[in-house]
């Protein structure tokens, strides 16, 4: 039987267990090295786009800026079980990324200005 998968981001595949819900995507690792391979992986950036597929391959979900809550795990005699949760952005997380986007966007612009102003007053630009 096949198992289904998460899709992260940079092409990271996750096969699944479970995957019930967003909140209860279990996959298992022979062991914590195995794990230490994958989990780090788990980034804002590689959350901003998942898919799940089903064991055919198909597509039961698209999702957008994901975030990462705390799981669990478990030892067991066949691998090591990690439960991943994850969560969409509220919409206040959301409108916070794009404030803090366009703030490093004005913050370039100010230095710009900053920048020429100077030359100016140098008398290097007319």
């Amino acid at each position: 039987m096949n198992k289904e998968k998460m899709i992260l981001n940079d092409g990271t595949t996750i096969n699944l267990e479970t995957g019930s819900s967003l909140t209860e995507l279990t996959t298992v690792f022979t062991d914590w090295t195995a794990a230490a391979s994958i989990m780090p992986k788990l980034t804002e950036e590689n959350l901003s786009k998942v898919e799940v597929q089903n064991g055919e391959g198909l597509n039961r979900g698209n999702y957008t800026d994901l975030v990462l809550q705390p799981g669990s795990w478990k030892e067991k005699a066949d691998g090591l079980y990690i439960t991943i949760s994850l969560r969409e952005k509220t919409e206040i997380e959301k409108r916070l990324d794009a404030v803090e986007s366009g703030q490093q966007t004005q913050d370039g612009a100010i230095s710009d200005l900053g920048e020429t102003v100077g030359k100016m007053a140098e008398g290097s630009v007319q």
